[in-house]
């Protein structure tokens, strides 16, 4: 397994270490059932692409464009979506989800659609471009812990609190004059920026981008690290992203044939996640299971 390759798996893992902790806000910290986060993922990619191919925007400014335009798609969808409960809410974020992608994967005049978006530049720091992936490395683990900090402090503040209680039991957060709806529009749209936040990360990083990056089972993924790694719990978001991006990277080195190396590969991650669901069902360092 060569440095470069290492590297690589350290960068994608720090990406999704961030949608990570986006989705547990809205998830593991207010109880909302989202399905369609890598919706917010592809906005910002998407936005902050084009503005770099298109308009010669920087990357720096396409990162918080991305993270502003995702923001302001939660506010459109979560504001009429966040009224609903339960399974129908889930079924809101999940039709967010189809809709982005279906949008990405067919307006063609402007995302090109299938064919993608090649060549979109990478990072610079004082003119001089971060082309080597240790400094690539650097620039995701800091925003990373940029991410961390900002939403331990959220989920720490009296804000946070309220989060909680709308998840634990939103008619009595009602019964003490708490605007619920509105706290749970908030967490969405923060989830929304640090998601579009991953998503120029990752179009920068990877400098092509195409709509099957973000189909809904990419969704799924991050929610699996979620609960893999525990809801509400900020050191369980780590553990299941890095967890879930590289233990199928070293199940593809144990020597099986390549012709069943792939099924075999994802039989053994589907066993651990049944495991896990079967014996721990709040996710390793859970202090909530969603209902």
């Amino acid at each position: 397994m060569g440095m470069e390759y290492i590297l690589h798996i350290f960068i994608i893992a720090g990406i999704y270490y961030i949608l990570t902790l986006s989705l547990n806000l809205i998830v593991g910290y207010t109880g909302l059932p989202s399905l369609g986060h890598a919706a917010f993922y592809c906005v910002g990619a998407y936005t902050s692409a084009l503005l770099a191919l298109r308009l010669g925007v920087p990357p720096w400014l396409g990162l918080f464009a991305g993270a502003i335009v995702a923001s302001l798609v939660g506010i459109i969808i979560g504001a009429p979506s966040l009224r609903l409960k339960g399974d129908y809410l889930a079924l809101a974020t999940f039709g967010l989800g189809v809709i982005v992608y279906q949008i990405a994967l067919n307006w063609v005049s402007f995302t090109r659609g299938p064919m993608g978006l090649p060549g979109i530049s990478g990072f610079s720091i004082f003119g001089v471009a971060i082309n080597e992936l240790w400094a690539y490395l650097i620039l995701v683990a800091v925003i990373a812990f940029i991410t961390f900090l900002v939403i331990r402090r959220i989920v720490s503040s009296p804000f946070g609190r309220v989060l909680r209680a709308v998840r634990d039991d939103e008619t009595a957060a009602k019964s003490l004059g708490k605007d619920t709806v509105r706290y749970k529009l908030m967490a969405f749209i923060i989830g929304a920026f640090f998601a579009g936040i991953a998503g120029s990360l990752y179009a920068h990083y990877i400098t092509f981008i195409d709509p099957s990056s973000f189909t809904i089972m990419e969704s799924v993924t991050i929610i699996l690290m979620v609960i893999f790694g525990g809801m509400a719990s900020l050191k369980g978001s780590f553990v299941g992203a890095f967890t879930l991006v590289f233990v199928p990277e070293i199940l593809r080195f144990l020597g099986m044939p390549n012709s069943v190396a792939a099924q075999i590969r994802q039989m053994l991650y589907g066993a651990i996640l049944v495991a896990l669901m079967l014996w721990r069902p709040q996710g390793i360092f859970g202090k909530y299971r969603l209902k």
